[in-house]
């Protein structure tokens, strides 16, 4: 059975709202700090700031990159092309769709990606 589409936009408006909602909450996270070195520590122990600020910018750029990719595959739906690797042009897959419904790309093509 063919992957059903509207449920896929359903599925990928939900992960995107999930997404904007961390990425907001990391925000409001730093900016809440930023007046406050030492945060939620008694004692404003310098490396605790810099590995929790370092944690939080990766936090935060994974879900800008994840938030893009839910972008992406909007797009894709919008536009007719969702389900096709935007690398080789073959089928992405119904089962990689279901488990990730932003995938751009067939699964061979994400293993070539990957070894760069």
């Amino acid at each position: 059975m063919p992957i059903d589409l509207d449920a896929q936009r359903e599925r990928l408006l939900a992960d995107r709202g999930r997404f904007v909602d961390s990425i907001a909450l990391l925000h409001r996270e730093h900016a809440a700090n930023d007046g406050n070195e030492a945060g939620d520590h008694h004692i404003a122990d310098p490396s605790v700031i810099a590995v929790e600020r370092e944690l939080d910018s990766t936090l935060g750029d994974s879900a800008e990159a994840v938030l893009a990719a839910i972008d992406a595959a909007l797009a894709r739906l919008a536009g007719g092309t969702y389900g096709i690797c935007t690398s080789c042009g073959a089928p992405v897959g119904d089962a990689r769709l279901e488990a990730r419904p932003h995938s751009e790309h067939c699964i061979d093509c994400q293993r070539r990606s990957e070894r760069r």
